[in-house]
């Protein structure tokens, strides 16, 4: 009977140092810590860099223009006699931003302009009879 019992005694004291230290290992990497995956985490994003495109479309004083531009979801719109000056702001974090915007007015002067950052990336004016003119920024 006691041969039988030391192979039973060294079987409970490896498995009590091999428990112990299992918990000794897990108290100190941390894995003890009822700390969810989702902890303090948050799914509101945050802009670290956002950009300002400007569009603007300018005439002559008193002046009405048909305007097509691309808003900041790149979907097409229209605004029906606009009175001109006009601008619209499109503020993003998105790396690039195709801005576009087409004008046609009543008057013999119609220019537009985009800027991105207070920078200017394109500008045209135009002079003619029911003045047309587009602006185009591929690489906001």
């Amino acid at each position: 009977m006691l041969k039988g019992s030391w192979m039973l005694l060294v079987v409970v004291v490896v498995a009590a140092v091999s428990g112990f230290a299992v918990y000794r290992l897990q108290g100190i990497f941390g894995s003890d810590s009822d700390a969810s995956p989702t902890d303090g985490m948050s799914n509101e994003i945050v802009p670290f860099n956002p950009k300002h495109v400007t569009l603007e479309v300018f005439g002559a004083a008193g002046a009405v223009a048909t305007i097509n531009y691309l808003d900041g979801n790149s979907e097409p719109r229209e605004v029906r006699d606009a009175a001109l000056p006009w601008a619209y702001t499109i503020t993003t974090t998105q790396p690039a931003v195709f801005a576009n915007v087409v004008a046609q007015g009543d008057g013999d002067v119609i220019g537009c302009r985009i800027t991105v950052n207070g920078v200017v990336k394109d500008e045209r004016t135009v002079n003619n009879v029911n003045a047309y003119t587009f602006c185009l920024d591929k690489s906001s």
